[in-house]
């Protein structure tokens, strides 16, 4: 079977490797079963581009990356699924791009009949937002800014709609990326290429600036030095884009003058956000079809990676189509 090798910074290939196998069922603990997971629909995210730039924060190996993925259950050892089951699943480490491998049955969940498939793949990348949205205070009522409009800044800005935001700001470099915001739930937009955002948002705002300032661009392209002014005084900052290991000149105490308060998140719960993130999906509550821009089948992944990488064309949501899918 094929699975992925990035023999260099920015070039990926498919190389064959054996097929995976499970453990015996007598050598887990009780309720600890395994799946063999083949995926069939998966997109990229912005977390899976370090291990195709390169990275040196983490080791890059065989597999790597995608971690948004449905498909189908091939075979297992425990009593969750059985064979032929589709559900939603999440690959240890982003190791998911190959054509079958071994999983942890309760890494995955069910997924939503009544809506497009590819719109259900979407409750990964919706869940991390949800778990990170709880732990803002109540949003009804307040003003928001979201600092990055690529695929988790459009759903961070769809699921605030749904929270009760009063006004929805979003913030980006790229022009084609914010033409797609208002479909998504944003009230209002700045392009800060060429525009300082703290006096846009000001106008925007009748002279305040937000209650709460999401960063949605994370890795090496962060920005929260602009969150904090961006942030009104007692404010919240959400730093929900995954930072660099270490991050040089913050400015820290501009962040204390201001009492702002910062929250973090990472790792979704598989029993409430991801399920959550599928039944807002499957009632109606979101549309994802406007940052779904491209589709690839897997032969073509060096292009995949380069597209996104690049934000060319548009570009926000690549979905790639496995063999498996078999169109």
């Amino acid at each position: 079977m094929l699975t992925s090798h990035l023999v260099a910074p920015g070039k990926i290939e498919l190389i064959d490797v054996p097929e995976p196998e499970l453990a015996p069922a007598s050598s887990r603990e009780p309720g600890s079963g395994q799946i063999i997971f083949q995926p069939e629909t998966t997109c990229l995210c912005g977390s899976d581009l370090p291990y195709f730039n390169g990275t040196d924060e983490w080791e890059i190996e065989i597999g790597h990356s995608l971690h948004e993925m449905i498909g189908t259950v091939t075979a297992t050892n425990g009593q969750r699924w059985k064979a032929g089951d589709r559900v939603l699943a999440v690959p240890v480490m982003q190791q998911g791009l190959s054509e079958r491998f071994v999983l942890d049955e309760f890494r995955t969940i069910p997924i939503a009949t009544n809506i497009p498939e590819e719109h259900a793949l979407m409750a990964q990348p919706l869940g991390t937002a949800l778990f990170a949205l709880k732990k803002l205070p109540n949003l009804l009522d307040k003003t928001v800014a979201v600092v990055g409009q690529g695929p988790m800044g459009q759903l961070m800005n769809a699921a605030l709609s749904n929270m009760g935001a009063r006004q929805i700001v979003g913030i980006d470099l790229l022009e084609s990326r914010l033409q797609v915001s208002p479909r998504m739930g944003a009230t209002a937009t700045i392009c800060n290429q060429n525009t300082d955002p703290v006096t846009a948002l000001r106008e925007i705002l009748n002279g305040e600036l937000p209650d709460i300032v999401i960063e949605a661009v994370g890795h090496a392209d962060q920005q929260l030095n602009l969150c904090i002014d961006l942030c009104r005084e007692a404010g919240n900052i959400l730093v929900f884009g995954v930072p660099p290991e270490t991050i040089d000149q913050v400015r820290w105490r501009d962040l204390l003058f201001k009492n702002i308060t910062v929250n973090t998140s990472i790792n979704p719960d598989f029993k409430r956000d991801f399920p959550l993130a599928m039944q807002w999906l499957s009632e109606g509550r979101i549309d994802v079809t406007p940052i779904i821009t491209h589709r690839f089948p897997l032969a073509e992944i060096q292009q995949v990676f380069e597209l996104f990488r690049d934000r060319k064309d548009g570009v926000i949501k690549v979905i790639v189509e496995f063999p498996s899918l078999g169109r």
